[in-house]
C-alpha cells in the first residue's frame, strides 16, 4: 500500500502542474489489438437495402497501439506497430523527443512501469551517443500498479476503442494505421484538453483506506 500511495501522489502532483511548454506533461500507454478478417465479404440486398454480414472471421495476428497525449494542450497521437518490445518503445520515445518536442527542455513522461519502459531500452536500440542524448530529456514518473484510473492515456485509449476501432473488424496493420491518423486529428480538433481536479488532498480523505497506518 505504501508503494501504491507513493506512486499515486507523485502522479497527482505532476497532474497539478501548470502548463509550461518547456516542460510538457505527456502521458503514454499501449493497447494490444487483434486483427480479424472477414471470412466472406458483406453485401447489401438490392431488394431490402439491408446489409448482410457473416459472423465467421479469420484471425490475422496482433499488433500494439502506442498512444501519447498531452492533457493540458489537448493533443494526442496514436501509432500501431507489429510488436511492443523494447525497441518499439524506444523508437516511439525517439520520435516523441526529436520530432514532437525537439525544443522542450524536459518532457515529463507519465506511464506504466513495464519492463520495456526503461532508459535501458534506449541503449539496447540506439548507439550510445544517441541513447545518452535521449536519456537526458525525459523526466519519468511511473503509474502505481493497479492504478489505471490515474492514467489519462488509458482514458484516451478507451475513447479510441469506442469511437474508432471497437466498432469494426480490422484485418491488418496498414488499415489500422489509416484509421488512427484521422481519429487523432479529429479528436485534437474537438477536444481542448483535460482538466484534472483530483489531488493528493482528495485521496488522503476519500481513499484513506489505501494508506498504510502511520506509526508515530
Amino acid at each position: 500500500n505504501a508503494a501504491f500511495v507513493a506512486a499515486m501522489e507523485d502522479v497527482l502532483a505532476v497532474y497539478s502542474r501548470a502548463y509550461d511548454e518547456r516542460f510538457p506533461v505527456v502521458c503514454m500507454d499501449e493497447k494490444p489489438v487483434q486483427f480479424f478478417e472477414e471470412a466472406r465479404k458483406s453485401f447489401r440486398s438490392k431488394h431490402t437495402g439491408i446489409c448482410c454480414e457473416d459472423n465467421e472471421y479469420i484471425r490475422n495476428g496482433t499488433c500494439s497501439i502506442f498512444l501519447f497525449t498531452e492533457p493540458l494542450r489537448g493533443w494526442r497521437y496514436a501509432d500501431a506497430q507489429e510488436t511492443r518490445r523494447k525497441p518499439d518503445w524506444a523508437k516511439q520515445i525517439d520520435w516523441l523527443l526529436t520530432v514532437q518536442y525537439p525544443n522542450a527542455e524536459k518532457v515529463v513522461l507519465v506511464m506504466d512501469n513495464l519492463n520495456t519502459h526503461t532508459i535501458g531500452s534506449l541503449y539496447e536500440t540506439f548507439p550510445p551517443k544517441h541513447a545518452f542524448a535521449l536519456a537526458s530529456r525525459p523526466e519519468i514518473h511511473y503509474m502505481p500498479r493497479h492504478g489505471s484510473w490515474l492514467d489519462i492515456a488509458e482514458i484516451e485509449l478507451s475513447a479510441l476503442s469506442r469511437q474508432c476501432i471497437g466498432t469494426q473488424r480490422i484485418p491488418d496493420l496498414e488499415i489500422l494505421k489509416n484509421l488512427l491518423v484521422p481519429w487523432a486529428a479529429d479528436r485534437n480538433l474537438k477536444q481542448h484538453g483535460v482538466s484534472w481536479h483530483f489531488t493528493a488532498d482528495n485521496t488522503r480523505t476519500k481513499l484513506r483506506r489505501l494508506y498504510p497506518v502511520f506509526q508515530a
